[in-house]
């Protein structure tokens, strides 16, 4: 797979139904596959974050999750084929699932939520087979049961809401003893399952402005945003060391 490095965060050149692909064939294979969604915050608290951008660094597959990552890519080139949302990877990989009948498990979010996104998951996509839920609402000293429980479930594909940096730390830490093939952390994707966040309209998704509309839609988010001018400079002074290199 071919990879862009962006402020030294290995972005995989994949689409949509590329990143499927991959992640179907290491179901099939038995093989480890973690799946890990970067967007301009996540890549600029990499920077400051050793732990995380080793995580990510590891990482099997990491997709371009925010609009401002594929924008960079044009800067330094080759750019990416199209944005690959963690929310739209986990439900095409649902959907698959459904269909080669591959058990999955969720970890994350709250107790209710989870349980209603499971619920939603499974009366959508007919035939899916989710073997475990667990919330995210547990300790470092419980991690080991957590393992054991979805190690049994048998479950091929684990999805991880943990938040980030958290999830990726997770998976990186426990990646020789969890079971399932695929694992990916989703961040809030458990949210939008349990039709407790709404996502943009259509028109918004494909014009790179979902995260315009999640901010309206979360104050709380607005904190969040100051990443993005940053990772505006970082990458153009990251473009300008390039040019006289």
């Amino acid at each position: 797979m071919s990879k862009l490095s962006i402020l030294g965060i290995p972005v995989n050149l994949v689409t949509l139904a590329e990143a499927v692909a991959l992640s179907l064939k290491a179901i099939k294979e038995r093989k480890h596959f973690r799946i890990m969604t970067a967007n301009a915050e996540m890549i600029m608290q990499a920077q400051d974050h050793s732990e995380l951008k080793f995580a990510l660094q590891k990482a099997e597959l990491v997709v371009a999750d925010g609009a401002g990552v594929v924008w960079a890519s044009k800067e330094f080139g080759p750019p990416l084929k199209e944005r690959v949302p963690g929310v739209d990877l986990a439900y095409s990989l649902l959907e698959k699932a459904a269909i080669e009948k591959i058990k999955v498990f969720f970890l994350g979010a709250s107790a209710q939520t989870v349980k209603i996104a499971a619920s939603n998951m499974t009366k959508k996509f007919v035939g899916l087979q989710i073997v475990g839920v667990q919330d995210g609402f547990f300790q470092e000293s419980e991690d080991e049961k957590i393992i054991e429980m979805i190690n049994q479930s048998e479950a091929e594909i684990l999805f991880v809401a943990l938040g980030s940096p958290k999830q990726e730390l997770w998976l990186e830490k426990y990646k020789e003893i969890l079971n399932p093939s695929l694992r990916m952390g989703v961040g809030g994707t458990f949210d939008v399952m349990a039709d407790q966040v709404k996502r943009a309209p259509r028109w918004m998704q494909e014009n790179s402005l979902e995260w315009l509309y999640r901010a309206f839609g979360q104050p709380s988010r607005w904190k969040r945003l100051i990443a993005l001018p940053k990772f505006v400079l970082a990458i153009k002074k990251a473009k300008k060391m390039d040019n006289h290199s």
